[in-house]
This record gives C-alpha cells, structure tokens and sequence, in this order.
C-alpha cells in the first residue's frame, strides 16, 4: 500500500469532528495517518481526547503572541518538526493569514456547517433558518485566503423541518459532517481529485 499522508487535526474546542476522522484512519486502508491534533487554546478538550487515542498533540497559545503572524509561524515550525503534509481544520476558531495558507495550498481542508456558497461565516443554522430555505447542509473544501471561499470537495443536505430550531438543525447537519469530512480527506489523500480552477474534480 502507498505511504499514508501525515496529517494534522487543528482544533479549538471538543473537536467532534476531530474525532471522526481520527476514527475514519484507523482503517487499514485509509491514506492518511493523524500524525497530529494541534490546539490554539491548551485547555482544549480535544487534546484530553486525542491524548487517550494515543495520538501527538500539542498547543501553541495565541494569547501570548504579538500578532497573528508570530502565532502562525509557531504553528507551522511545530508542523514541521512533525513532517506533516496535509491539515484539516475541525473547529479551530482563528483566522488564517494568506501567509499560513499560502503555505498549505492544496493541502488544507475546512469543514463548514452550510451548504457553500450559501452561509459563509458563522450563524449559518440561524440564518438558514431566518431565511425559509428548505434544504441546508455541510461543506468540506480547500482552504484559500478568502473565507469559506475555496474549492468544494464534497457536501451533504439535509432536509430543514417545520419544526427545527438551530441546535435541532444543526445536529443533523453535525451528524453528516462527521460523514463527509473524512471521505473528502481520503480522497485528497489518496489522490483521487484534482483542483481546476475553483472545481475539484475526480482524477481520472
């Protein structure tokens, strides 16, 4: 079998989605490795978890950095020294510079409660909700500078009900996260994709 990509899980809270692509690579055949779960905020309770899976963690505190850029580069000196090749954002509630992300072009997922473009940002249940649609939803895509904006690897819907609030909302949304994220790290992972333009489409 082909070498599995070393990967690294940046997260800022429980990272529930976290934990379903640590669970997804546990599979033998699966073409990534969590190498390791990186937190801005060290109570995170996502690292406990991590930690018990056996799996590196570590957190860099942006709190004590000047600026954003001091901070990223403390991160990306730790992703180094971990050889890692591949990030994917589960929760991790900072924004990235165009420096950072120049830095993982093609190689950074982000998983995004809404069905993009629709939603960008945050408040996505309560705004589908606000506005009547019947169809909401989850994204995993590329990461570029602009937020929420890059390539679309794959989606999820479900249906909005009569009766949904946004924490019914969105657990259902949730649930098809912890689906799709780690399908859509196996196939960047594994090769199966290719970006064109702002499309990914399958290799051939």
């Amino acid at each position: 079998m082909t070498r599995k990509k070393r990967v690294a899980i940046l997260i800022s809270g429980r990272g529930s989605n976290m934990r379903s692509l640590i669970e997804a690579a546990r599979a033998v055949d699966f073409p990534a490795e969590i190498a390791l779960v990186l937190s801005n905020r060290p109570d995170a309770a996502g690292l406990v978890w991590a930690r018990e899976q056996g799996i590196p963690v570590a957190a860099v505190d942006h709190k004590i950095y000047a600026g954003r850029e001091e901070f990223e580069r403390s991160i990306q000196k730790m992703l180094e020294i971990n050889r890692i090749e591949m990030i994917c954002l589960a929760g991790f509630m900072r924004v990235l510079t165009p420096w950072f992300v120049g830095q993982w072009q093609g190689r950074m997922l982000n998983i995004h409660p809404a069905l993009l473009p629709a939603y960008r940002g945050l408040h996505t249940h309560e705004r589908a909700l606000e506005d009547g649609v019947k169809i909401h939803g989850a994204t995993v895509h590329f990461v570029v500078p602009e937020m929420d904006a890059g390539p679309i690897i794959l989606q999820a819907s479900v249906p909005v009900l009569d009766d949904d609030t946004p924490d019914t909302l969105g657990a259902r949304v949730l649930d098809q996260e912890h689906v799709i994220y780690p399908q859509a790290l196996a196939l960047v992972a594994g090769d199966k994709v290719a970006i064109k333009g702002n499309r990914v489409l399958a290799r051939a």
